[in-house]
């Protein structure tokens, strides 16, 4: 599939670059041969204890309130394929295909830590599914996110068994058909292998660790597009004074600040307190201290991905040392679906100030002078007063798709199951405001350019020039009213494929 570095799995030390690499690029995955050892170690306990009858939750007895009854021991096997039917039970459109990698991965990397029972070749069979391109159709609704994703998880299993459907080489097929094409065996589930496989927050963590992963670009792209406003507005770069952040001692103020500096070093746009004016308003001044909060919540955020997807979230969990098989809640996704919720919130609030930033761009009572909605012949010509309302629309939306999903619960399993953490439905809000964000700062991109276009020209910053060239290689500038929703899209692009970061960092460095 590709000419990256081989990525070895052991359970224990995946990052989110790693994880990107595979389910984006197409890096090839192995697993670890100790880490198999432990696999092995693991699966036998199982064998070992399921001969010796001892009753074990979800092994030789029912799931959920069905715990309590025994499952004879000529059905054990039996029991772990039905449980992947009973909750392929998934409804809505078929989650993207880097997040069905991703919990593929995921899944395999818990395994690994020789917790959970399972033999060698299920593991090996999913890091076949990954190096030979065969993505489970997973629909993106239906979990709950507390035994586990359990229904998306169960989706994503039903090919290794011959059902279900899957993606391979770009065509949908059932899942049979695309494990014979990819020459991959169907596997036969053995004691505990179905739970083990379901039993995880793989669905809810892979789609938060994805839109983690854009978000660290976003977070880089709010500054850049944040600086480009500040010069069209002719802003006040004392806001931005390390000395102002550092009394404050937060360090998303202070990167956001250093990031504001070094895009606007050498500008002759902006302006010094009391040049022009003594302030600026708060979506111009306080880009630090509100940029710098977000940063400080996705720094949160990517310290429990970066932990879950090493963790052992099975149920029951092996223990090998001491012969203990114990039931717990590793499973239950309150730590992901906090981190979720509280990425929505975060990428929010990027939209939210830089919708105010394009508000003030365009209203003649607030954007010192330059033309109502940035057109110079109004009248005839709207301008952006309607890419306005778009993103008005947009972070209007968010504020409802903010509302946090964690605080949530509803029983499951006849009581069981009596608190469940929503932590999915809370992973797909933050993929989607994430999306809306996106696409309003491609607009304030679009709007800033525009502005200092229609103004004397004078010296750029030595980032904000790189950033305003890359807008201007794509939309050019307004002259008469034209069809927007093409240019908007073509800005937003810029932002999603990282051409917009990567043309600013080759001309400043690194960005914080």
């Amino acid at each position: 599939m590709s000419a990256l570095k081989e990525i070895v799995l052991n359970g224990k030390d995946l990052t989110l670059e790693s994880l990107i690499r595979i389910t984006r690029n197409g890096a090839q995955v192995c697993a670890s041969l100790e880490a198999m050892e432990d696999v092995k170690k693991s699966r036998a306990l199982v064998e070992e204890l399921v001969a010796g009858g001892r009753p074990m939750y979800g092994i030789n007895t029912g799931f959920g309130r069905f715990s309590e009854v025994a499952i004879p021991e000529e059905d054990i096997n039996l029991l772990q394929i039905k449980l992947i039917l009973a909750d392929a039970a998934g409804v809505g459109a078929p989650l993207p295909t880097d997040v069905v990698r991703g919990m593929l991965v995921m899944r395999a990397n818990s395994l690994l830590n020789g917790f959970s029972g399972v033999r060698p070749v299920v593991i090996n069979t999913i890091l076949d599914m990954l190096n030979r391109g065969v993505h489970p159709v997973v629909p993106e609704k239906g979990s709950v996110g507390s035994s586990g994703d359990l229904c998306p998880l169960a989706h994503m299993v039903l090919p290794m068994i011959g059902l279900g459907e899957a993606e391979y080489n770009g065509v949908v097929m059932e899942g049979a058909e695309a494990m014979a094409k990819a020459k991959i065996p169907l596997i036969e589930l053995k004691a505990k292998e179905g739970l083990a496989l379901i039993n995880g927050t793989q669905c809810m963590t892979s789609v938060v660790a994805h839109a983690l992963a854009d978000a660290i670009t976003l977070k880089k792209t709010a500054d850049i597009v944040g600086a480009l406003t500040v010069e069209s507005l002719r802003g006040i770069k004392n806001a931005y004074d390390p000395r102002i952040q550092d009394v404050r001692r937060h360090s998303g103020q202070r990167e956001a600040a250093e990031n504001m500096l070094r895009l606007l070093e050498g500008s002759e746009y902006v302006t010094t307190q009391g040049e022009l004016r003594m302030q600026d308003s708060y979506s111009l001044r306080c880009i630090p201290q509100i940029h710098g909060a977000s940063r400080l919540a996705i720094d949160y955020v990517a310290s429990v991905v970066e932990n879950e997807i090493n963790a052992v979230t099975d149920n029951p969990i092996v223990l090998v040392d001491t012969g203990d098989v114990f039931s717990g809640g590793n499973f239950h996704g309150q730590p992901v679906a906090i981190a979720a919720d509280t990425l929505g919130i975060a990428l929010s609030e990027l939209g939210n100030i830089s919708e105010r930033r394009i508000a003030k761009l365009i209203d003649p009572a607030l954007n010192h002078g330059l033309p109502a909605f940035l057109v110079k012949h109004g009248g005839i010509n709207c301008g952006f007063m309607i890419p306005q309302y778009a993103a008005a629309a947009l972070v209007s939306e968010n504020k409802v798709l903010a509302h946090p999903a964690s605080v949530d619960s509803i029983p499951t399993s006849a009581g069981q199951e009596d608190h469940v953490s929503m932590g999915t439905i809370g992973a797909r809000k933050a993929a989607q405001i994430l999306e809306n964000v996106r696409m309003v700062l491609g607009i304030e991109l679009m709007c800033a350019a525009q502005a200092l276009d229609l103004q004397e020209k004078r010296k750029l910053g030595a980032g904000t020039e790189a950033a305003y060239k890359v807008i201007r290689g794509a939309v050019e500038f307004m002259e008469e009213d034209r069809v927007f929703y093409k240019d908007q899209k073509l800005a937003a692009e810029l932002i999603a494929d990282g051409t917009l970061v990567k043309a600013v960092e080759e001309a400043v460095g690194t960005l914080r």
